[in-house]
């Protein structure tokens, strides 16, 4: 069996491949100089290209999705994906993908688990807490939950991967490792996105390093960080934060287009 990996498409779009299972996350297929509605009159242009649409993908699983976002699930995703395929998410997006057609969304409640299972290899989807806002501006913008997928091939400790979601740093967080155990890799959502002018909805570099801090994986993998307008921190806030401080485990930059594995390694 091949390490888990994980493939960049854009954004906070990524395809991941843990062991028999391929999973899709937060879909966002707008190409560059295209809007995304995030609601409440919030609109944002895109500055990328994503490296694949959905008819270029691979059989899948099913999707992850952290929240109902045009830039995390957009009318591309809507139009064209898989109307039957599984879509792990929160209550919120839950209610209205049932109303699109998607009618196997599950809302995934927070420390609750479904698990996926193939032959005698199990993948098991925790969702865990995430806060996409603080409290003045919480009604602009949807609930947000991270995920915990545990690959377990009945062969050694099971396989352990975090996926933040549009969360913020707060030490709450420490919670998801005290619950769920060691992370032996860790895809962090950065960018900080910036609504209203100056009010953080997303980790910027130095929240980014908090979190690794807090929950220290063995591997952690930075994405959501230049796609869009409304992102104000670069990569590179990020890694100068990981150098000062040097923070635990390793970190591994993927570009769009490339897949990376989750495993450590040399």
């Amino acid at each position: 069996m091949t390490d888990p990996s994980l493939e960049f498409i854009g954004t906070a779009t990524t395809i991941l491949r843990l062991g028999p299972f391929t999973l899709l996350t937060d879909p966002n297929f707008l190409h560059k100089g295209q809007r995304a509605y995030l609601g409440k009159g919030l609109v944002s242009k895109r500055r990328t290209e994503p490296s694949l649409q959905p008819e270029q993908l691979p059989p899948l699983d099913g999707i992850l999705l952290s929240h109902l976002h045009g830039d995390h699930f957009d009318r591309v995703a809507k139009k064209k994906l898989d109307r039957q395929l599984p879509i792990f998410t929160t209550g919120h997006a839950q209610r209205r993908l049932h109303k699109w057609g998607f009618e196997q969304a599950t809302a995934v409640q927070t420390w609750t688990s479904q698990t996926l299972t193939r032959d005698d290899t199990g993948l098991t989807i925790t969702a865990v807490p995430g806060t996409h806002a603080p409290n003045l501006v919480k009604p602009l913008l949807p609930p947000v939950m991270g995920s915990v997928l545990e690959l377990d091939t009945g062969a050694g400790a099971p396989f352990r991967l975090y996926i933040s979601g549009d969360t913020l740093y707060r030490p709450w967080l420490r919670e998801i490792t005290d619950r769920c155990g060691h992370l032996d890799a860790a895809v962090v959502h950065l960018g900080g996105t910036k609504i209203l002018g100056s009010i953080l909805v997303t980790m910027d570099g130095n929240q980014g390093a908090d979190l690794v801090q807090l929950l220290q994986p063995s591997l952690t993998v930075p994405i959501h960080y230049d796609d869009y307008t409304v992102f104000r921190s670069p990569l590179s806030d990020f890694e100068q934060e990981w150098h000062k401080r040097q923070l635990p485990g390793q970190l591994r930059l993927v570009h769009r287009g490339d897949t990376i594995s989750l495993k450590v390694g040399p």
